[in-house]
This record gives C-alpha cells, sequence and structure tokens, in this order.
C-alpha cells in the first residue's frame, strides 16, 4: 500500500510537470507567431536561430526548431543528466507541435516597441511555467554544458556568447534595431522567467549578533509570531563568543524587528538580505514545486 502510494505520488507529479511544460510551450509559440515574427523580433539561442532562417528563407518554424536541436540533443546524451535530458526533448516536441498549432492565430500588434516588451513577458512567463515544471527548450543549454567542460569559460558566459554572436549576425545581416530590440525583448523575458520562478513575496532573512539573544528572540517570536534560531558564533579578532539570532521575515515586518533589536541591544550588529524564496512553515508549502 505505501509503496502504491508513492507510485501514485510520483505519477501525479509526472503528469503536472507534463502539463506545465505544455500550458508554457503554448505561450511561448502564441508570443513568437503573434508578436515576435510579425514584427521581425529576434531571439537569442537555437529559437533566434530559427527565427532568422524563417526571415531569410521562410523555413517552418516548427520544422526547424526540430532539426536544430537533434545533433544538440545527440551531443547531450554524455554530458547532461537523462531526465533533464528527457525533459528537454519533451519541450522542443511540444514547442515545434504547438509552434504549427498556432502559426495562423492573428497578429496582435504591428507596433515593435509594444511587440517587444509584450512577447518578452508572454514568452518569459512560458519559459518560466516550463522551468518550474522542471523542463527545458533544450537548444544551445545543452552545448553551453558542453563548451564548459572543455573550455575555462562558465556555462552562463558561453550561453551570453552565443547569444552575442546571433544578436550580431542579426544586426549584420538585417539592421541593427533588430537586435536591439531582440536585446530588449530577451531582458525583458528573462526578468519575467525570475519573477515566475521567484514569485512576488520577496523575505528578508535577519541575522543580529548580540549579547541578548534570548530577549530579542522571545520579542520577535511573541510580537512576530516568526520561528528564531539561535547558534554560537565567536568573533575572529577578538575570539568573544556570542549568540546569533537568525529569523526569516516579512518585509512589512523589518521596521517591527529593527525596533525590537534597537530597543532590546542598541549595540547589535544587525546583517539584513533578501531571500527570493523561502518554502516552509509561515511562508510557502512545497505545493507546486
Amino acid at each position: 500500500m505505501h509503496w502504491r502510494r508513492i507510485r501514485a505520488y510520483f505519477t501525479l507529479q509526472l503528469l503536472k510537470h507534463l502539463l506545465g511544460i505544455v500550458i508554457g510551450a503554448t505561450i511561448v509559440s502564441v508570443s513568437i507567431n503573434t508578436l515576435i515574427i510579425p514584427n521581425q523580433i529576434a531571439d537569442g539561442g537555437v529559437t533566434g536561430i530559427a527565427i532568422i532562417l524563417y526571415y531569410l528563407f521562410h523555413w517552418p518554424m516548427s520544422w526547424t526548431v526540430l532539426l536544430l536541436n537533434l545533433p544538440l540533443f545527440i551531443l547531450g546524451l554524455r554530458v547532461v543528466g537523462r531526465n533533464f535530458l528527457i525533459f528537454s526533448i519533451v519541450g522542443v516536441g511540444v514547442l515545434s507541435a504547438t509552434l504549427s498549432m498556432t502559426s495562423h492565430l492573428p497578429i496582435l500588434t504591428h507596433d515593435t516597441l509594444l511587440a517587444t516588451i509584450s512577447g518578452g513577458v508572454l514568452s518569459g512567463v512560458g519559459m518560466g511555467i516550463i522551468f518550474r515544471s522542471r523542463g527545458s527548450l533544450g537548444g544551445t543549454d545543452i552545448l553551453a554544458v558542453l563548451f564548459a567542460r572543455t573550455t575555462p569559460f562558465s556555462v552562463g558566459q558561453i550561453l551570453l556568447g552565443i547569444d552575442a554572436v546571433i544578436f550580431l549576425g542579426v544586426a549584420i545581416m538585417f539592421r541593427p534595431e533588430m537586435a536591439m530590440y531582440a536585446m530588449v525583448y530577451m531582458f525583458i523575458a528573462t526578468r519575467v522567467v525570475d519573477f515566475v520562478q521567484e514569485g512576488l513575496s520577496h523575505s528578508k532573512s535577519v541575522m543580529v549578533v548580540t549579547t541578548h539573544p534570548r530577549i530579542i528572540a522571545d520579542e520577535i517570536m511573541a510580537k512576530l509570531d516568526r520561528g528564531v534560531t539561535l547558534f554560537h558564533a565567536a568573533g575572529a579578532f577578538s575570539g568573544e563568543v556570542k549568540q546569533v539570532v537568525y529569523c526569516v521575515i516579512n518585509r512589512t515586518e523589518l521596521s517591527q524587528i529593527k525596533e525590537i533589536v534597537r530597543m532590546q541591544d542598541p549595540q547589535a550588529f544587525v546583517a539584513i538580505s533578501e531571500v527570493p524564496e523561502v518554502v516552509g512553515e509561515g511562508f510557502s508549502s512545497w505545493k507546486g514545486h
């Protein structure tokens, strides 16, 4: 019975991931067919190359994306994880299918700037959903992993270099404005992907080095109803042993916790930092992750 529940759980998770990939790929396809291609905006990676080939030779995007990714999947058999490769193949297959299915949708706008911004938002939402579903659109990610193992450059640097070459090609073959719009589009899409991945509810982590840890911890728990962790620390120079108060709070609670520390120990050392996402009691749950 126990194993059946585990199997049912993983089956449900797999279906959720696949559904997320389908929804995300459909959104990206709608963005490409109704905003990006009609306004001659380029993109990065394999999708960007496919768009350029469409502009030059009118090759269908759906088949071009698929064919360009096939050799990358073959290369990726040994350099990326099995699950990543499988979900990448699923993502590219669904993207190819949805690009074909949405190719006859009406153009949403002929304003290039508006299309760049809207396309970036729409594509970012779609890609963010795909990434949250453990999926990928394959492409140059696999190539970057391969080169990162044989060169001194990181995956991020290689991806940036590939996109720079694509944008330079766009500027030379077409016009510089297309490359500029492409960079704006990619910047917006990247930021929206981060937003979809992390959400709006950025929290703050607060670390307080104090001589009155118990009092401050009790005040935080009583007034803010937040969990607090205490741990020992020693100064590297003085060797003085102190306790550190650590907790994670919402932005709206920051002024309250600063007031608590100021009242209880004005000499305390306080470090506050951003926490893009928190999972656990008092914050978001693992549901949907």
